[in-house]
């Protein structure tokens, strides 16, 4: 997984590491120089470091004004709407499902990315998720595995079971993730979703 140019983010941390130092030298009043002053003003220079860090992979990793030359994932957090089709067969009426609204709501930081899944008759929760950048082509694509568990009233026609998805992230020329899912009851799927808000539902809402 490729999702940060990394001799970029190198570079970028040791000229920060020395644009800190220089700024506590100045604050100080510490002469500009490699001396054994300026070496004990490393501790607090580490500090501020690792604090520029935090606020980096919680907050500022989101702005547009990294992308791409340094954080080459988008931003993916809140709430998708789309549609699902599977292709499973009644075994009774041996007859398909028409496609079925579903939501997906994705919680994501620099370092880690969540998937929930909800529709009227299930709920699905990632177990594990990564983006990933194709290195020949660019194209990003988000996969997880999931466990889903159906409401009790359906459970006897859609047991819990495990499955894995792969999305690939479109942004031009709107916001979308489409791609296919398949389980462990040996069925398969294509999901289409596009961004609907910032916002992390919690259920199936009423209104779709």
């Amino acid at each position: 997984m490729n999702t940060v140019k990394r001799e970029v983010f190198l570079w970028v941390c040791i000229v920060l590491m020395l644009l800190i130092w220089v700024a506590v030298l100045q604050v100080t009043g510490t002469p500009l120089s490699i001396n054994w002053e300026a070496i004990k003003k490393l501790p607090d220079v580490v500090t501020i470091f690792v604090l520029v860090s935090f606020v980096f992979t919680k907050w500022l990793w989101r702005w547009r004004i990294f992308k791409d030359w340094l954080v080459r994932f988008p931003d993916l957090q809140g709430t998708w709407q789309g549609d699902l089709q599977s292709t499973w067969i009644n075994s009774e009426t041996k007859k398909g499902i028409p496609p079925l609204r579903m939501i997906l709501v994705i919680r994501q930081t620099f370092s880690s990315i969540s998937c929930t899944m909800f529709t009227k008759e299930s709920e699905s929760y990632s177990r594990a998720a990564q983006i990933a950048v194709e290195e020949d082509n660019g194209s990003i694509s988000l996969s997880y595995n999931y466990t889903n568990r159906s409401k009790a009233t359906i459970r006897h026609r859609s047991p819990i079971h495990d499955g894995a998805a792969h999305l690939r992230i479109v942004t031009v020329p709107s916001r979308m993730l489409e791609g296919e899912y398949w389980t462990g009851r040996c069925t398969t799927g294509q999901m289409k979703l596009h961004f609907s808000s910032r916002q992390l539902m919690e259920s199936f809402p009423d209104n779709i």
